[in-house]
């Protein structure tokens, strides 16, 4: 049984600040668990704007504080975020999320999990990275 706080993992390793500037995430859960899953709580910043394509992961995003501009940029359809609303890239979509006068919270799983080490690159993907196999 693994018990920790988001509180616990501030200032250590498992909290990644972008080199983008827009955001933080703090990896409760990582792929080193071998749980077959991750778990963040992540801030993306007030007035910020951040486009992603989760090409190696689905994530599931459940906003707790804030609000945001969700968009497709596949289909261009738009979406108002707010507490309490789920989204799910359940089809690897390219999406930007435009964030509105306050720090958007929201916790976030991802399959496969993440390592902890990943940060968008200039497509806006995390590579798929893998946590050496142990002997």
């Amino acid at each position: 049984m693994i018990v920790r706080s988001f509180k616990d993992i501030e200032g250590t390793d498992r909290h990644v600040k972008s080199e983008s500037g827009t955001w933080e995430s703090k990896r409760i859960v990582l792929a080193k668990e071998k749980v077959g899953f991750s778990v963040h709580e992540t801030i993306l910043y007030a007035n910020t704007e951040t486009s992603m394509w989760y090409a190696n992961h689905i994530e599931a995003v459940v906003c707790t504080q804030g609000e945001a501009e969700l968009t497709d940029r596949e289909t261009g359809k738009t979406y108002t975020i707010t507490p309490g609303i789920m989204y799910l890239l359940n089809g690897h979509e390219r999406h930007t999320l435009k964030v509105k006068e306050k720090d958007f919270h929201c916790i976030c799983v991802f399959n496969p999990p993440v390592t902890g080490r990943e940060d968008h690159d200039e497509n806006g993907v995390y590579p798929l990275l893998t946590e050496p196999e142990e002997v």
